[in-house]
């Protein structure tokens, strides 16, 4: 029997953990978002997207509020990209990211999708658990679509 390792750089598991929120967001698996993403309280900010001041919040309640918000939404999809990471030192890391997140709902009548484009500021940590998000912030370019899929 051969003994294989997975070697995975801090680079690498810190995109990963932000993959993970997308498609965990997606496939709306909030208790994996809980478990495997976020903090149990992250400092919050999605002012930009009408979301209210930054504050901090308990993950269990963003992740009620992001349940609550797609409710009724078909289907879900982020593409992020162009990542930027920057460390520092051994146990905390600033990430940035372009994405783009697309609601499809097909009974709206004024148009079956939204799209809102913009970045992400946010914080992983190096936690007794692995990496995991402390500060999630979205700058929204702009709404494409149908904004309230009615």
């Amino acid at each position: 029997m051969r003994l294989v390792m997975e070697l995975k750089s801090k680079h690498d598991s810190v995109i990963e953990l932000v993959n993970k929120l997308f498609v965990y967001t997606d496939l709306q698996h909030w208790d994996k978002i809980l478990n495997e993403v976020f903090m149990e309280e992250v400092t919050f900010d999605m002012s930009a997207a009408g979301g209210g001041p930054k504050k901090t919040w308990k993950a269990g309640d963003i992740c009620t509020m992001w349940k609550q918000g797609l409710a009724g939404v078909d289907q879900i999809h982020h593409q992020s990209g162009n990542f930027i990471v920057n460390f520092r030192g051994d146990d905390e890391a600033n990430i940035f990211c372009y994405a783009i997140a697309t609601h499809y709902k097909d009974s709206a009548v004024n148009g079956k999708i939204r799209e809102f484009v913009g970045s992400y500021d946010l914080i992983a940590s190096f936690t007794d658990i692995g990496w995991r998000l402390s500060a999630f912030k979205y700058n929204l370019k702009y709404i494409h679509g149908n904004k309230d899929l009615q």
